[in-house]
């Protein structure tokens, strides 16, 4: 047995951490820039009772907002804002879309270069890795990228994109989670982003380059999603206890993808996003039952064994079904997650103006990752197809 392992941030986890705040930017010194999401911070008064903590605690500080999933253009006009502010740390508080821009802010400050010239598959510069240090305060339980190492940036339109800024240094130096402060989120993002969740650790477990530490991983983030996920979006029970547990299981989901990659959702939903602007956590949600539907399919078809008792132990752990009946636990999988797509009302592609018409635009976008079944084009077809 052989694997590597990726370095993972300094964690601070659990109800009321972010009182925690004020000593993690300290050991990077005493000024910050705080990232935050539109609005929902302001609205709740938590981010007033974050103000208060870094006040007392002496920290100086500036804060900007991030509108949308972050842009190449934002995080440029950010940087020439704030390089020769002294910043010690960045602070991104907020979901996916706040961190992402944080992360890829505190990479471009040092050097004030475009970022766009180190997006994969856009620029032509390799980053050093230098960067300001970065804190991320999640608050949506979704994405994991409190834990990964790249920033995930849009344009959208015909000739959109989404494209990584990544390096092995831009790892979060600090992931402080704090269920509280996800508090009150409302349905359609609890749904979106706990679906974006679920999506990556079924991904990474089933992944091509799995390994055993990532799946331990992955699958005591899949328990936390079958005891709260559904609780939490139906409103049945402790909200603060489900939400715990759908922010440990995004940030075990962040973990495994670090290490073992993603699979087919992955591999499309960016099109979706850059050229039709779904958000992530609606484009991998909508996605997933029939994704999974397919490759179970594929790979029953080619007798392969070891991924479908994969799925299998899924299913067994979500429907209580005999994991040794490998068909029918996969199978029960299969009308588990679509059963619960249309729970959550995962929109239809139709919504967003996505006619069959442009599915060859979409998948000349799409790739399989490290999906277990290599599907071709025509079966990726068939997964938007569903979805229509």
């Amino acid at each position: 047995m052989k694997f590597s392992f990726a370095r993972i941030p300094l964690i601070y986890f659990g109800a009321g951490s972010v009182s925690l705040l004020p000593k993690a930017i300290g050991q990077f010194g005493n000024t910050c820039l705080i990232v935050t999401g539109a609005s929902s911070l302001r609205t709740s008064g938590r981010l007033e009772r974050i103000h208060a903590l870094l006040r007392e605690a002496g920290i100086h500080y500036e804060i900007i907002s991030v509108s949308g999933e972050p842009t190449p253009n934002a995080v440029d006009a950010a940087v020439i804002e704030f390089r020769s502010k002294g910043i010690g740390a960045v602070v991104a508080i907020g979901g996916g879309s706040a961190i992402d821009a944080g992360k890829a802010i505190s990479a471009m400050l040092p050097s004030g270069d475009s970022v766009i010239d180190y997006l994969e598959g856009i620029g032509t510069k390799q980053h050093p890795g230098e960067k300001v240090p970065f804190i991320a305060v999640p608050t949506t339980g979704g994405t994991g990228s409190e834990a990964t190492k790249n920033a995930v940036l849009s344009k959208s339109g015909k000739g959109g994109f989404k494209r990584s800024l990544r390096h092995d240094n831009f790892v979060p130096n600090v992931a402080l989670i704090d269920p509280e402060l996800a508090m009150g989120v409302p349905f359609e993002v609890t749904a979106a982003t706990g679906l974006d969740a679920l999506t990556q650790l079924i991904e990474a477990y089933v992944s091509t380059a799995a390994n055993p530490m990532a799946d331990a991983l992955a699958l005591s983030g899949l328990e936390k999603i079958k005891q709260s996920f559904i609780p939490l979006c139906t409103g049945a029970g402790d909200e603060l206890v489900h939400r715990t547990s759908m922010a440990y299981a995004a940030l075990m989901s962040g973990i495994a993808l670090a290490n073992a990659g993603l699979g087919v959702v992955h591999g499309i939903a960016p099109a979706l996003g850059s050229i039709f602007g779904l958000t992530h956590g609606v484009a991998c949600g909508t996605l997933l039952g029939a994704s999974v539907k397919v490759t179970v399919q594929k790979l029953m078809e080619r007798g392969e064994e070891s991924h479908l008792q994969k799925f299998a132990r899924i299913g067994a752990l979500f429907t209580g079904c005999d994991v040794r009946e490998t068909s029918r636990a996969c199978e029960r999988l299969v009308f588990l997650l679509e059963e619960w797509v249309e729970l959550l009302k995962m929109p239809r592609l139709s919504k967003f103006g996505i006619r069959e018409s442009d599915f060859d635009e979409i998948l000349s976008q799409s790739s399989n990752k490290n999906n277990p079944a290599s599907l071709s084009k025509d079966e990726m077809r068939c997964i938007l197809a569903q979805r229509l």
